[in-house]
């Protein structure tokens, strides 16, 4: 283990006379930040690691681009730890080709924020080192639905999806998608609450009680492939929605504006990371989606982001869908 580590250090390493003095001295300011520690190899590699993130960070921010990025908690990882531990392992074909949304063709509000309109969000969570991401959309979606339907909003099990849908093609902490998992729900008769079955962060045995179900689907609703206005119809006009998208290296460090990425893909063989659209509206002429997050609410704008709306931006418009309750 320790020969890998120097390997993978080793390009790192090269350039640690060129650190200048400020370099490691925000890297200790973070440290304490973040309460993070390391022994003397790690923190060398995590030193270098950082001073490169902490430059690129920079060198975006100097440019014309219409999202910001800063330091936050993932600063001493490269992009590809970063997508091991939090992103699907590998990127999920989308099964929601098959479109069953009828939209209401609008009028649509310009702008419209279903946390101002009542309780039918939850706190955003944290997923942790798994790659469940797809659990948090699928409750975060359920949660809200059930919400507005009922005016009852109860926070739903990540970890029952994590150990119990694996026969509705999802993996646990290697990947899913929301739209299998709420098939599972449905088929399976029902969700329990995230007291009940609470979450760990790792794949374990199945203990679903029946008796103990908090939530239920009686349908699953896909939105046509690539069809971002049924989006905007559904989030207008009935609830949230789930939806999927490729995370590239610049989004690890998003702090606030627009994001927008020309190096992402907008296909449905390419997305890795499952999040929730709670909302859309318009910064400076770019029109955009409110999305909730499953990084913890240190992350971006209190664990949200905004994301370019109309464009299929990094493939956000190719598996959306949500439950019928």
């Amino acid at each position: 283990m320790e020969i890998l580590l120097l390997l993978f250090a080793l390009p790192f390493l090269t350039s640690a006379f060129y650190l200048k003095k400020q370099d490691v001295n925000h890297f200790k300011l973070w440290m304490t930040q973040h309460n993070k520690a390391y022994n003397m190899q790690e923190y060398n590699l995590r030193l270098q690691i950082f001073t490169e993130n902490m430059r690129r960070i920079d060198k975006h921010n100097q440019g014309n681009h219409s999202f910001t990025m800063a330091l936050n908690k993932y600063s001493d990882m490269t992009f590809r730890e970063f997508r091991e531990s939090f992103l699907l392992s590998e990127p999920q074909n989308c099964s929601a080709t098959r479109g069953n949304y009828l939209s209401s063709n609008g009028p649509h509000p310009d702008s419209i924020d279903w946390r101002k309109k009542g309780n039918y969000l939850t706190p955003v969570k944290n997923q942790g080192a798994c790659g469940s991401c797809w659990t948090f959309s699928t409750t975060g979606c359920l949660e809200s639905v059930t919400a507005i339907a009922t005016g009852k909003l109860v926070p739903l099990s990540e970890q029952q999806l994590v150990d119990c849908a694996q026969d509705f093609n999802n993996h646990g902490c290697n990947g899913g998608l929301p739209s299998q998992a709420f098939e599972y729900i449905m088929y399976n008769k029902g969700l329990m609450t995230e007291k009940d079955y609470p979450y760990t962060a790792v794949e374990g045995t199945c203990v679903y009680k029946p008796s103990l179900a908090a939530a239920f689907v009686k349908n699953v609703v896909n939105i046509t492939v690539y069809d971002e206005m049924g989006m905007v119809d559904a989030v207008a006009t009935r609830n949230p929605v789930s939806l999927a998208f490729q995370v590239t290296a610049d989004f690890m460090h998003y702090s606030k504006g627009v994001y927008a990425s020309t190096k992402c893909h907008n296909t449905t063989d390419t997305v890795n990371h499952a999040v929730l659209a709670v909302g859309y509206g318009e910064d400076s002429g770019i029109p955009y989606w409110i999305v909730k997050n499953s990084w913890g609410p240190s992350w971006g704008i209190d664990g949200y982001f905004h994301i370019e709306r109309g464009s299929n931006m990094c493939g956000l418009a190719a598996c959306s869908s949500f439950p019928v309750v």
